[in-house]
């Protein structure tokens, strides 16, 4: 099993598209921030390869491919300079940023997952670091912006749990030996569409309940 689940330069297409959504966000935030273009630029790098450096840390896949492939270093720092010019016009299509940025969600807990299983990695560990690798990114972004990453807040929409389903639905198909581009992008849908659904309804994570069935303070 490979985890070249498309071929190579539909994989590199998409991984770019993924790469510079995420930079966006990243960016994004660092204007919040009030940042400098340093500061814009380092977000903008950390939160589009963090999730993948990790991943490639944990399994051995050294040098990581982020800084083995020059366009996908050089892609978040086009990302983070559109920012700065240009903050307010990616504001106002922030909603289209979330749909860019779903996808790449999908995608990279996709082929994160593909990726573990190759370094034998077993089910749960490949799980896990598949929704490292799509969501691990954005962790790193928002501890070094000195926030609560937003995975772990309740009063934010799921994003791990899209990733997860993804990830769980690669390790799935690879037991039944069926991973292949289509599958593969199915489960990347799924994780998508799941992630689109919270945005739209205000999917949260369950918090911790009392005894008596109330819920604990929002403190």
């Amino acid at each position: 099993m490979s985890s070249q689940i498309f071929p190579s330069d539909v994989q590199q297409s998409l991984d770019l598209v993924g790469i510079f959504v995420f930079a966006l966000s990243g960016g994004l935030l660092a204007v919040r921030k009030n940042m400098d273009i340093f500061g814009i630029c380092v977000l903008a790098e950390v939160t589009a390869l963090g999730g993948g450096v990790m991943r490639d840390l944990v399994i051995g896949a050294t040098p990581v491919a982020a800084f083995t492939n020059l366009g996908y270093f050089l892609t978040p720092l086009v990302a983070g300079l559109v920012v700065f010019f240009l903050h307010p016009e990616v504001e106002r299509i922030n909603r289209a940023v979330q749909t860019l940025d779903a996808l790449g969600l999908g995608l990279f807990c996709v082929t994160g997952t593909a990726k573990a299983h190759d370094y034998g990695l077993g089910a749960v560990a490949a799980i896990a670091l598949g929704m490292v690798t799509a969501a691990g990114g954005g962790v790193m972004r928002d501890v070094l912006a000195g926030e609560i990453p937003s995975l772990l807040r309740w009063d934010r929409e799921i994003y791990a749990v899209p990733a997860l389903v993804g990830s769980a639905l690669v390790v799935v198909l690879i037991g039944l030996d069926r991973l292949t581009a289509a599958t593969g992008t199915a489960a990347a849908l799924t994780a998508f569409v799941l992630r689109m659904l919270a945005l739209k309804y205000g999917w949260r994570a369950p918090r911790a309940w009392h005894r008596n069935g109330s819920r604990t303070s929002e403190e």
